[in-house]
């Protein structure tokens, strides 16, 4: 039992001996850097799932360069997922600039998952950033394209919950597309592209983002369609297509109305035929009556074929003149 003691004991010691000198490096460079950690903090570090290597250099970068920043900051940022060496990097950056930021904005930017030392860094020196190329029509029909180049520096204060470049690129360009559709003739515009930048820039299209506009500088503008024209002539064609509907529509009417009328025509002609054979009947209806007689009927068709033969006559001579002198 005591051998048994013994040995535990022993493998006690050689663990604790193996977690003390592991971390003796590690506190006697803390401690000539002046930058001191306990050593008992260290060996407890590797128990909490802390890197103690990246916490004491980090802390000693931090104290070297005049910023001071505890170990349970770093390890606390650490185990919330942070990274560590960013933030304290931002800092120094951020000291040397005389940029007002602490650690907890620092560990809490970074936690938001921005870049806290690049936002430092654009503090310091403004990001251009550059728009696509926009489109806007003039009063006067004239298309026109212009491309802006926005100078822009990181609004540390509203970094946490403020919009990004995304929203500050659309607020430019709906401010071009304005200005420009805002102008009397593309001309104008032409003339004087400031003018685009001076009034974008007045409307204020930082309000609610990260960053802080400085300066809209119109990089190009170029005249593209002449969109009034086209607009013009496409409502012209339009109205063409329409009127020639409403024209085909008449037409068919017309049409419609001609084949009603000639059928009725054709009605009119069957109704006449039937008229026409109820008079051999009304003929031979008179003959059983005894209303006419025989002679009567002879004297009704030599009335009626020389009616026709004048009739034969009238045409031939109309039809050949010539004949006649």
């Amino acid at each position: 039992m005591t051998q048994v003691l013994i040995v535990i004991a022993a493998i006690i010691l050689i663990v604790i001996f193996f977690f003390i000198y592991s971390s003796l490096s590690l506190w006697f460079q803390s401690l000539v850097s002046g930058a001191q950690v306990g050593l008992l903090n260290i060996v407890f570090m590797r128990f909490r799932k802390v890197p103690p290597k990246l916490i004491v250099e980090v802390r000693i970068m931090a104290v070297k360069t005049g910023v001071e920043v505890s170990t349970d900051e770093l390890e606390s940022h650490y185990l919330a997922g942070g990274d560590v060496m960013r933030v304290v990097k931002a800092l120094i950056a951020a000291d040397k600039a005389n940029i007002p930021l602490n650690f907890n904005r620092a560990a809490a930017i970074d936690l938001a998952g921005r870049n806290v030392l690049e936002a430092v860094q654009m503090s310091v020196n403004p990001k251009v950033i550059e728009t696509p190329l926009v489109a806007a029509m003039a009063k006067d029909g004239i298309q026109l394209k212009a491309i802006s180049r926005i100078t822009v520096r990181t609004n540390i204060d509203r970094l946490v919950g403020g919009a990004g470049e995304e929203t500050v690129l659309a607020r430019v360009g709906e401010g071009i597309v304005t200005t420009i559709g805002s102008a009397e003739s593309h001309k104008s515009v032409l003339e004087n592209p400031d003018t685009i930048s001076k009034r974008v820039l007045e409307k204020g299209l930082d309000a609610g983002t990260a960053f802080e506009i400085l300066s809209i500088d119109i990089a190009d503008v170029d005249v593209g369609k002449n969109i009034g024209a086209e607009l013009e002539t496409d409502r012209a064609e339009a109205d063409k297509k329409i009127a020639q509907a409403k024209a085909e529509e008449r037409r068919a009417m017309a049409f419609a109305a001609e084949q009603e009328m000639k059928a009725r025509v054709q009605e009119m002609r069957a109704k006449v035929v039937e008229a026409e054979a109820q008079v051999p009947l009304a003929i031979a209806e008179a003959f059983r009556k005894g209303n006419i007689g025989i002679m009567d009927y002879y004297r009704m068709k030599n009335i009626m074929a020389d009616t026709q033969m004048r009739d034969m006559i009238a045409l031939t001579g109309k039809s050949s003149p010539k004949e006649e002198k």
